[in-house]
């Protein structure tokens, strides 16, 4: 017997991008990948500590959004760490669509059933497509990575719910908030367009959710407003957070990381972690 057998490899994703408030987001290169093989018997096997291993895995859930998992064992390697706001469940419902629509020959809309399963649609659309996504009335809009710009990520020990980082925004805003983020939204985006590092810079700033935020990660949002001063562009709230998504010329991230190394040293860890073009993608085994 044929065993049909899949194999996905799905980057992590840094949502928000200062301004850019669930309609921003960028691949990284960490990485998911699940292997699907058709087997006869339904099992998860997963190397990180603590996801479920049952029908309620993110990746058989998604997966199942599209065709039943019996008879089909998943195997699910991951580098992204978990509740950090770098898009580890985004990854996880990306994987488990595209391997269903891969081996079923649906053609589905992944974006949309994607997004109906996370909830919103920017971390899922960078996951899905790579590079850099704006995410308006359901559609996603790429575009490449400026060559020189790179990424560190500092990753905090102690994680931060999605959920309980949403319970802290308000249902309205200032009027002055919401054009100082409309403005600065354009500004990165212009910025990332023209591989221009000063507007880059300055479009990386936010009203609407990291300030409202900081009791949930004092120590994230000082070290993101203190970034300039060692060497980088600036520094983004990766997600809902904790996670710090600073932002770098190539000549200076060496500098600027050993400079972290020094700031978080005992509450956080470093990882490097280059914007990625490659969205998700299939190999047939």
């Amino acid at each position: 017997m044929v065993i049909r057998r899949r194999v996905v490899r799905v980057p992590a994703s840094s949502a928000n991008l200062g301004p850019g408030f669930d309609c921003m987001g960028a691949a990284l290169s960490l990485h998911l990948e699940l292997e699907v093989a058709e087997t006869g018997r339904f099992a998860v096997e997963c190397d990180v500590a603590g996801v479920p291993a049952g029908r309620d895995n993110l990746c058989v859930r998604a997966f199942e959004r599209l065709h039943p998992a019996d008879g089909f064992e998943f195997r699910i390697a991951s580098q992204i760490p978990v509740a950090a706001g770098l898009g580890s469940s985004a990854s996880a419902i990306v994987a488990g669509l595209m391997a269903a629509d891969h081996l079923f020959e649906l053609d589905a809309d992944l974006l949309a059933h994607a997004t109906e399963v996370e909830g919103h649609p920017d971390n899922v659309a960078a996951a899905l497509l790579g590079a850099f996504v704006v995410v308006a009335d359901g559609r996603a809009t790429r575009f490449e990575v400026p060559t020189g710009l790179e990424a560190l990520v500092v990753v905090p020990s102690d994680p931060v719910a999605t959920e309980a980082a949403r319970a802290t925004l308000p249902a309205q805003v200032p009027f002055a908030d919401a054009v100082f983020n409309v403005a600065h939204g354009a500004l990165l985006t212009l910025g990332l367009a023209r591989g221009d590092w000063d507007v880059l810079a300055r479009g990386l700033h936010d009203r609407l959710h990291q300030q409202r935020r900081r009791a949930l990660y004092p120590r994230s949002l000082v070290l993101a407003e203190q970034a300039t001063e060692l060497g980088a562009l600036g520094a983004t709230i990766s997600g809902a957070g904790p996670s710090v998504l600073v932002w770098c010329f190539y000549e200076q991230t060496g500098t600027v990381a050993d400079a972290l190394r020094d700031r978080i040293d005992g509450w956080a860890s470093l990882l490097r972690a280059p914007f990625e073009s490659q969205g998700a993608y299939v190999d047939e085994l």
